[in-house]
């Protein structure tokens, strides 16, 4: 089997996270910066085997787009340009920034840790997998 990847996409940086080999567990990959982001999945997919990208679909609490999407569509775009052979599913992801802070605050993490935004993007990223992987069971 492949694995799932999932990104929580943002204008800054994107949260990464991916599946084991048997699509049993999600975990946190890293986060890196949306400018590299399409060099990054380059050097990630050539070593590993991934059969789907599941990219956060942020909406508002009434359900309409929020200001980013925009830019996810473009990236889109691209990404069906450089990858034309994996797909992509959304999922929605509202609310994942907050259940990541609040995961963070139940781990033991101290202030200063909880201030990485870049730990709270990976984190939603994992939040998004797994509930995928819920969903599937």
């Amino acid at each position: 089997m492949a694995r799932i990847m999932a990104l929580d996409y943002g204008t800054k940086r994107t949260g990464i996270a991916v599946t084991d080999e048997l699509q049993i567990i999600s975990s946190g990959l890293t986060t890196v910066e949306t400018k590299t982001l399409i060099s990054f999945l380059k050097d990630y997919f050539e070593k590993e085997k991934v059969e789907l990208v599941l990219v956060g679909e942020p909406k508002q609490k009434d359900g309409t787009h929020s200001r980013v999407e925009e830019d996810i569509q473009k990236f889109l775009g691209k990404f069906s340009e450089t990858f034309p052979q994996l797909p992509i599913l959304r999922r929605d992801e509202r609310f994942t920034s907050k259940m990541a802070f609040q995961t963070m605050i139940d781990s033991g993490l101290k202030k200063k840790q909880r201030q990485n935004k870049a730990l709270i993007d990976e984190i939603s990223a994992t939040i998004i997998l797994q509930d995928y992987l819920s969903s599937k069971s």
